[in-house]
């Protein structure tokens, strides 16, 4: 007799949440194509409502796995599926926004919304590298069709460049499940663990599989060398959505190289270590200096994305709790900056047919003195000036990477943040001190300026008090197997 799998799930509870607000979103945008956006928009919010509530139910659970191994249940994956409800939440209302004062209908963005959020929730909580493979391709083919959303020619580019870039990129992905595989016998993130640990495992070909991870899984976070489809992708893609697939792939990606590196390879850490401060300061320095020569304000954030990356990455030469902590606190303090940014620039940019040069925010601060204000602090936060998150972020990663005995990569690290704050510094001076220059177009509405007030309260609360959350960050940081 062969016993059926225990079909658990309770344990799977957000990620159904997601997929099945998607398809009910989906479903209703093909029988009411031109119908408000409002419904739709509330839907998504209710339907990420309950994703987050139903992680917060997971958070005192005992069990480590479930659905045979397939997936984690542990508070890594509870405070990662939260930051990503947050993130969904805020990109659900730029989307709303955005097409909804262009009577620029796209009702089908929130069904993909959740559809990507599903894919990022599942990624989080994978303990199989099939299953990171499967999520991996389930939130890329979603980001793919929203980057080409408005149907124009730039957008449609950028998809298609995506596209094409991220299924080279999984071709890497399989290749390293594979190796894997063949290294041990299992796909299990913990069986790769004890495996490699023993006697039966091959750890040279392990070593080669999780370098071909590290490739797939580098493209979607935009390491370099691997970043060559993010400034044309963040500058063709629709605001919002650039915003939402800057902070959540981020955040999903990043936990799942946590799962993948520190628990699948955690007895190669050492081993995989050299390798990743390459890769971290190949990051921070392209990154840094390429922002620099830009002139339009979407492709300057794309560049000061993959900094941020190799900021993040740093931590990841540290496998023990503190690094954890440290990469999950970068990431909501990234978040939280990099939404509200992006969220800045789609109201300054004028609608459909985005401006975003820097010409358009000289003398901002005359015209809008609340965006720019807004812009301000999410920019110092993202340069790492105290007193915002983004400091305290970066203090942490370089603790991290300290206490690992990489000070060479810590003073790339440093250096790096000086030449970003000037790529920063040099926006908030041109609209400060600038005259400014054509016809004000930016959104008049009060309600984005205050929904854009709660990720810069958020940057300077954790900024001035990181004790609120780094005590449950760290809770999180302890993973078993």
């Amino acid at each position: 007799m062969i016993d059926a799998p225990r079909v658990e799930l309770w344990a799977i509870l957000p990620v159904l949440m997601l997929f099945g607000g998607g398809l009910i979103a989906l479903l209703a945008s093909g029988f009411a194509r031109r119908a408000a956006q409002a419904p739709f928009a509330l839907f998504t919010l209710a339907a990420l409502a309950a994703a987050a509530a139903s992680a917060l139910w997971l958070w005192n659970r005992e069990t480590t796995t479930a659905l045979e191994g397939m997936v984690s249940i542990d508070r890594l994956a509870v405070v990662a599926t939260l930051a990503l409800c947050g993130i969904g939440a805020f990109g659900a209302y730029l989307g709303f926004h955005y097409f909804e004062r262009d009577d620029f209908r796209r009702n089908e963005f929130y069904a993909l919304l959740l559809f990507a959020l599903g894919g990022m929730a599942l990624l989080v909580a994978a303990a199989d590298l099939i299953v990171v493979f499967l999520a991996v391709e389930v939130l890329s083919l979603a980001l793919y069709v929203m980057t080409a959303l408005t149907f124009r020619r730039g957008p449609t580019e950028a998809a298609m460049k995506y596209f094409l870039l991220g299924a080279f990129a999984s071709a890497f992905l399989l290749y390293g499940v594979a190796m894997s595989y063949g290294a041990s016998a299992t796909t299990s993130v913990q069986g790769l663990a004890r495996a490699l640990t023993g006697v039966g495992g091959s750890q040279p070909l392990a070593l080669v599989g999780a370098l071909l991870l590290v490739v797939g899984l580098g493209f979607k976070v935009s390491l370099v060398p691997f970043h060559m489809w993010t400034p044309d992708v963040y500058q063709g893609a629709p605001s919002p959505v650039t915003a939402f697939m800057s902070a959540a792939t981020k955040v999903a990606v990043f936990v799942a190289m946590v799962r993948v590196l520190d628990v699948a390879f955690g007895s190669l850490a050492w081993d995989l270590a050299p390798a990743i401060a390459v890769l971290s300061a190949g990051s921070m320095i392209l990154g840094s200096v390429l922002a620099i020569a830009q002139r339009d304000v979407k492709r300057m954030l794309a560049y000061s994305s993959v900094a941020q990356a190799g900021f993040i990455l740093s931590s990841f030469v540290s496998p023990e709790r503190e690094g954890i902590a440290a990469a999950l606190f970068y990431l909501i303090s990234y978040s939280a900056a990099v939404v509200g940014a992006f969220g800045v620039v789609m109201l300054i940019s004028g609608g459909i047919r985005e401006q975003t040069g820097f010409e358009r925010f000289r003398g901002l601060g005359r015209r809008q003195p609340v965006l720019a204000a807004l812009l301000s602090v999410f920019l110092l936060s993202l340069a790492g000036i105290p007193p915002t998150a983004g400091f305290v972020a970066k203090v942490l990663v370089f603790g991290a990477a300290t206490s690992a005995g990489y000070w060479p990569l810590v003073l790339i690290g440093a250096l790096a943040s000086v030449a970003g704050a000037f790529f920063y510094l040099r926006v908030i001076a041109l609209m400060a001190m600038q005259e400014p220059r054509g016809v004000d177009i930016a959104d008049p509405s009060p309600l984005p300026r205050l929904v854009l007030a709660v990720p810069a309260v958020t940057v300077v609360v954790l900024g001035i008090v990181p004790g609120v959350i780094v005590p449950l960050l760290q809770e999180a940081g302890v993973l078993t197997w």
